[in-house]
């Protein structure tokens, strides 16, 4: 594949990024178009799976992410009582080659942004640039940018576009104009950090409660500002039946009294639920959403990618890993292939239903489904150990890794994504 194709990205998050950094290291510079005028580290924590962390690792970054996040080493499923219902060891605890991080979301963006323009240069990434307009033509891309300062509207022409814009994807919606709003389940997120010890050893993911009510927390490593620990924090309650999302800001700020009440007994030895959410600071309230599979990805020499291409439930940890797996393996198809069709074709056999799997799993609650049998069957009596055997409780947690890419020994035997080891 010739190196000097043009390639445009069009968004500047965590798989934009990942794409514009695996595509360099395949000998390749794109450009990435990010409609933000001025980048901030916002959000809360996201977790990189080893099998995304295999892949940053090969990009050479693994180190720094330690340095500014956590090696989880432990999951915990709990039910509302406290009872817990799973363990199991994750990362290098697990047998993986690649530990699994947990992180802060802003964080990670305002690394990769750095990374970015270290290799590629500070005009790689260009701020304040909004898509308007993107058309395939031939074997080129015309895509029209507003530069959201002056509203002026600039050109591009690009060998191949990748849209990687996010679940409001505008690349995406170019070619399904009438899908509408995002899937909602009726869910809602209220999330934040907050400055205490994690429980559980220091290092774990606890999932507690059922898919209608549920807490998650886990480490996120020390405010850069501060010191303080920062513990990452998820409440879900169950507020509607299924349907598009309430039209609102993405970012709205949330109240504790609409969502605390519920938790207020969920305080066990060790972790306190309340006194958790009381020490938080700026909460921020969210939907649970995604978008039903594409049957295409590809459009000429314009594809999708990350949430563009298959927003999920956050459910399982694989939103942002999923993206980052794209970015590898389209990178990955683009170095060894004769032609962009071809390399594109390559790439979404690999990825779209494998990607598809994972939404319509997280969709059945993922990993997380052992969390509605346990309440479930508990419901009616008996002890946990007899009404949900340990050999069921294995199972799901086995076919979810399956499932989406990261059972350890199908991880650490599998190839790599590194245009050196093409064969």
């Amino acid at each position: 594949m010739d190196r000097t194709l043009d390639i445009t990205i069009v968004g500047g998050g965590i798989a934009g990024l990942t794409t514009a950094l695996s595509l360099h290291a395949a000998g390749f510079r794109p450009t990435v178009y990010e409609a933000v005028q001025k980048p901030a580290p916002l959000g809360v924590g996201i977790n990189l799976l080893p099998h995304a962390v295999r892949e940053l690792a090969e990009l050479g970054l693994l180190d720094e992410l330690l340095a500014i996040g956590v090696a989880i080493t432990d999951l915990n499923y709990l039910t509302s009582g406290g009872e817990l219902v799973w363990h199991e060891p994750r990362g290098l605890a697990a047998g993986y080659h690649w530990p699994q991080i947990a992180i802060h979301r802003g964080q990670l963006q305002m690394f990769l942004i750095a990374k970015v323009q270290q290799r590629l240069g500070p005009q790689a990434v260009r701020f304040g640039a909004e898509l308007v307009g993107v058309e395939p033509v031939g074997t080129r891309v015309e895509a029209r940018f507003a530069d959201r300062a002056s509203g002026a509207e600039a050109a591009v022409t690009a060998d191949l576009l990748v849209g990687a814009d996010g679940i409001h994807s505008a690349v995406r919606r170019r070619f399904y104009p009438d899908e509408g709003m995002p899937r909602w389940n009726g869910i809602t997120l209220w999330r934040s950090t907050s400055p205490v010890s994690a429980p559980m050893g220091g290092k774990a993911m606890i999932w507690a409660g059922w898919s209608g009510q549920k807490f998650v927390a886990y480490p996120i490593g020390p405010d850069p500002d501060t010191g303080q620990p920062r513990l990452n924090w998820i409440c879900d309650l169950k507020r509607a039946e299924a349907d598009a999302p309430p039209p609102r800001d993405w970012n709205r700020a949330g109240e504790r009294a609409d969502f605390l009440p519920p938790f207020a007994g969920w305080r066990w030895p060790g972790l306190d639920v309340p006194a958790i959410v009381a020490a938080s600071g700026p909460i921020y309230e969210f939907p649970m959403v995604d978008r039903d599979p594409l049957p295409a990805w590809t459009f000429g020499h314009i594809t999708l990618l990350g949430d563009a291409a298959h927003p999920m439930y956050p459910i399982g940890s694989n939103g942002a890993t999923q993206g980052i797996i794209d970015a590898r393996v389209l990178a990955w198809h683009l170095a060894g292939a004769g032609s962009v069709a071809e390399a594109l074709a390559g790439y979404e056999h690999d990825r779209r239903e494998a990607t598809a799997r994972i939404v319509l799993m997280n969709r059945q609650q993922g990993p997380d489904r052992v969390l509605d049998l346990a309440r479930e069957r508990l419901s009616a009596g008996g002890a946990l150990a007899d009404v949900l055997p340990m050999d069921e409780r294995r199972a799901i947690a086995q076919g979810y890794k399956q499932t989406a890419g990261f059972d350890p020994s199908v991880l650490n035997e599998r190839a790599s994504f590194s245009p050196d080891d093409i064969s």
